[in-house]
């Protein structure tokens, strides 16, 4: 019995323990790390919002195209206006983001 070749089923295991470290380094370097701190909705790049949670190339696109086409965004739920945020999406978007207050002209 010493002299047996291992099973195929024993060799497939050995191969999955030996990989699965780097298996599970790749996928953990593919996680999104949210921001630090609130992105504001009306300064934030493309880029910057794709660190959102559930934010990709396309729908950040959208919101920096919203807020060209039609001003700055006055307050966060502001954000169910863009094609693919949705009320659920938008909770867990809240924490990340923020509407920086724009300030009014002083009259003289």
């Amino acid at each position: 019995m010493a002299g047996k070749r291992p099973s195929r089923c024993l060799l497939a295991a050995a191969v999955l323990l030996l990989c699965a470290p780097v298996l599970i380094a790749a996928a953990d370097g593919n996680k999104k790390q949210p921001p630090a701190k609130p992105l504001d909705l009306n300064t934030a790049t493309a880029e910057q919002l794709q660190q959102l949670p559930g934010i990709g190339p396309t729908t950040a696109k959208r919101i920096v195209q919203f807020r060209e086409r039609s001003g700055p965004f006055h307050r966060v739920e502001d954000l169910l206006v863009i094609r693919g945020i949705t009320r659920p999406k938008l909770e867990k978007l809240r924490p990340y983001v923020m509407v920086q207050p724009t300030r009014q002209p002083q009259s003289r």
